[in-house]
Formats: structure tokens, C-alpha cells, sequence
């Protein structure tokens, strides 16, 4: 999985933390995470313990989206053989399905490819009746790649209201109301077009904390936000929206267009939701290879978020407290925390994203001997084309160089020119990111 591996592999430790991120990465992999959930005897088709009895359903379809919908899609065709007659997903990259159709669609600013594609989704969707049964998968990516701007809006509304709200600061819960108040699809609408088919969620969370209303914003979740609380949004940190934004919106809150549907609406009547694979999947997997290697494994956190390159200052303190004391854990150890950081770029900016910042940031804080690794389980790190880094103190011969890169956001250009970042190209899943801290024993 890790092409470069080979020029990674400096000691044991790198081993060790290379082994981890894979196994982390395997486990999240749609394949794996579907066929850990989903199983089929006979006519009883059952999803992470929930069963439906196929004998009830004169049509199954499969529709969907998200970076990896195909992977899932791909085992879920698999498990349903002829029993599944057809559907429709969007994807970032193009994979083989039998019955399932698949459209490659633009990420992470939608395009027209990705509305027309969600257009059909929507058609087949709304075709269904009491006797059909929607496997509606969602994973990381779904927001761009399920596009559906609602009313006259135009998808150029949706991009430059996204821009305004990822600029002026918005947090993930403001940004979500307003986008699933702008969309023919978010914020629980797919369930009221689905109604009264049954729908059965299959989701892979690329959320911290896992709040399903946030994944994908939530298209077969119920939503308890409001016209009236998007609007607020804009006026609480003083942002404009488009014209036509402001007009849909104000139309919505004075009654003219229906709300998104609400946790007591009857379209979620016959809609069950299963989560089959989040960050906490790929960090047990990571532990059990750690523990396996003679490492005794420490998961941290798996809802880590915050400044890259502060959050690795206090990572690397505890590894150098649980070399000085034993605590929270005696090396040879492995620390693993899962999440996502962010980062605010200065200036113009430079390479990397922000596992390549909390690697060099933890490295240059590190007071010891510990292997870090850093990868976004997608395989690209922000908007670089690396899914992350691995070094130690070791690795860092110029340290006024290395602070100056990461002062600048340009930890990428250093970290690829000391041969320490890390190459997956697109893993096909997304589960945030692992962190992985490499604690040998005090002999080695």
C-alpha cells in the first residue's frame, strides 16, 4: 500500500509505525468494512445486526456517493448477487460494478458532473415504491460528490456561499445548516423522496464524534435546524450570502418552501442508519498490529481536532513522559489518536497538509527518541498529493530550515526533500486521519 515504503523503513520503529498505518488503512477499507457488517443467509439480508427479509422486496437498489461508495457498492453487489437489480453512485474514481451504474464526479468542488449524476440518483430514488429496498451508502466525500442545488439555485450559488462560509470562519455545524437548506438532497430529504420505500443506510464516517446529521450532511438523517437558523448563521459572523442564497433562504423561513424533515417527521419511519466503519476501526486495527509486533498499544483519542501543529506538542509529551515514567504506559509502547486537524495557512503558503505539519511540528517539539507518523487515511493530506510523513529527531539535520518551512506551511517541500513523507495515492476510503507514536524501549 505504501509505495515508497522501502525508502521509509530507517529502524524498527519506522516498521512498526508503517505497519500500524497500513493495517489502519485496511481496516477502514470499504471492502473490508462492508463485509464485516453485512452478510447474507438466504433471503435474510442483515446490516450490522439489523436483518431484512429480501422475500418482502420487489426491487433492491443501491444508490449513493462518497469517496468510497464504489469500494462499498463493489461488496455489497457481492453479498446481494441477483437479489440487487440496479442503482446509481458517485464517486471520486472509477471502479468496476456489475448492476450497480457508477459516475465519476469532481471533489472537493462539485461540478455539473456530479449534479447531473446526483439528478439521476434522485429519479431513481423518487421511482421507488412500499416494496423496494434503498441501500443508500454514504462515506467521506459525499458533500461535494452529491450535489442537488434546490429551487433556482445554480451550483456556482452553492460554491460561492461554501467559500464564504469556510472564509469567514463558520464551524462545520453552521456551514451544515446552511448547506442542507440549499440542497434537494441534504439534511434528511432523501428519506422523505424515498418514503415509502425502506431505506437502509450504510455509512462510513469521516466525522469526528460520528454525528451521522454531519456526514454527508446528513441525506437520510433526520435535521432539527431551520431555514431561520441558516439565515442566522450568516448574520452571527457577519457574511453576505449570494442574492439568490438570501431569497430561497428568506423564502424558506417565511413558510413558502417546505423544512427539511425533522426527527419526528413520518419519512423516517422505515429508514435505519447503520455505521459500519469509523476513525475508532482503523485505530484498533493499528493497535492489534502494534500489540502483535510486542509494542503495547495506547489509543489516545480518536477525536482529535485542532491546530496541526500544536495538537502534536502534546502527543510527543506524553511520549516523553511515558519514557521517563512508565505513564501512561510502559515502552515499548505505540500511541495512536485519530481525528482531524486543521490548518491556518499564512501568506501564501507552501506544501503539505496538516499530518505533514504534526509530524515536523511533533518532531521539532520531541525531546526523545520517539518514531511519529502522520497520514489522512484517503491518501491525501489536505490538498498535497501525500497522505502524510513519518520521521524522528534523527531525520532533522537543519532544525532552523525545518522551523522555518513549518512557520511558512511548507512542512510537504521539506519533509519530501528529507524523503519522509509518506505515498499511498488514493486508498479509495476515508476515515480522517491516524496518528501514530512509536515509543521504543529505553535499549533500543
Amino acid at each position: 500500500m505504501i509505495h515508497n515504503r522501502s525508502a521509509l523503513t530507517a529502524s524498527a520503529a519506522h516498521e512498526v509505525a508503517l505497519d500500524c498505518i497500513e493495517a489502519a488503512v485496511d481496516a477502514a477499507a470499504p471492502a473490508a468494512a462492508t463485509k464485516s457488517a453485512v452478510s447474507r443467509d438466504g433471503e435474510t439480508l442483515t446490516i450490522a445486526g439489523t436483518t431484512y427479509d429480501l422475500d418482502e422486496y420487489t426491487d433492491v437498489v443501491v444508490v449513493g456517493g462518497g469517496k468510497a461508495a464504489g469500494g462499498v457498492t463493489r461488496a455489497l453487489e457481492s453479498v446481494l448477487a441477483d437479489s440487487l437489480c440496479g442503482g446509481h453512485i458517485v464517486s471520486k474514481q472509477a471502479v468496476d460494478t456489475q448492476t450497480v451504474q457508477i459516475s465519476v464526479g469532481d471533489h472537493p468542488l462539485p461540478s455539473d458532473k456530479n449534479v447531473g449524476a446526483t439528478t439521476e440518483i434522485l429519479e431513481t430514488v423518487d421511482e421507488a415504491g412500499t416494496d423496494t429496498l434503498i441501500l443508500f451508502v454514504l462515506t467521506g466525500g459525499a458533500s461535494a460528490l452529491l450535489s442537488a442545488p434546490a429551487g433556482n439555485l445554480t451550483l456556482e450559488d452553492l460554491q460561492t456561499t461554501t467559500d464564504r462560509l469556510l472564509g469567514g470562519g463558520v464551524p462545520i455545524t453552521g456551514i451544515n445548516a446552511v448547506r442542507k437548506h440549499l440542497s434537494d438532497l441534504k439534511g434528511g430529504q432523501i428519506a422523505r423522496r424515498a418514503a415509502p420505500a425502506t431505506v437502509a443506510g450504510v455509512l462510513i464516517s469521516d466525522v469526528v464524534g460520528n454525528d451521522l446529521s454531519t456526514i454527508g450532511s446528513g441525506p437520510s438523517v433526520p435535521d432539527e435546524t431551520t431555514y431561520g437558523d441558516a439565515l442566522d448563521v450568516f448574520d452571527r459572523y457577519d457574511l453576505a450570502p449570494p442574492p439568490a442564497v438570501h431569497d430561497h433562504l428568506e423564502a424558506g423561513r417565511e413558510g413558502q418552501i417546505p423544512e427539511t424533515p425533522s426527527p419526528d417527521d413520518p419519512a423516517f419511519d422505515r429508514v435505519t442508519n447503520h455505521l459500519i466503519a469509523d476513525n475508532a476501526t482503523a485505530l484498533d486495527a493499528a493497535a492489534a498490529v502494534a500489540r502483535e509486533a510486542g509494542y503495547e498499544p495506547v489509543v489516545l483519542t480518536s477525536r482529535l481536532r485542532g491546530e496541526a501543529r500544536e495538537v502534536a506538542k502534546p502527543l510527543v509529551a506524553i511520549a516523553e513522559e511515558a519514557t521517563a515514567t512508565g505513564t501512561p504506559v510502559e515502552p515499548p509502547a505505540v500511541l495512536l489518536a485519530g481525528g482531524e486537524t486543521t490548518v491556518t495557512v499564512s501568506g501564501d503558503g507552501g506544501q503539505g497538509g496538516p499530518n505533514q505539519e504534526v509530524v515536523l511540528s511533533g518532531v521539532l517539539a520531541h525531546d526523545g527518541d520517539a518514531v511519529i507518523a502522520a497520514v489522512d487515511t484517503d491518501g491525501e493530506d489536505g490538498s498535497s498529493d501525500v497522505a502524510g510523513a513519518i520521521a524522528n529527531t534523527s531525520s532533522i539535520e537543519d532544525r532552523e530550515r525545518a522551523r522555518g518551512a513549518l512557520l511558512a506551511n511548507d512542512a510537504g517541500s521539506h519533509l519530501s526533500e528529507i524523503e519522509a513523507t509518506v505515498e499511498t495515492g488514493p486508498t479509495g476510503t476515508n476515515v480522517n486521519d491516524v496518528i501514530v507514536l512509536v515509543v521504543p524501549a529505553p535499549s533500543e
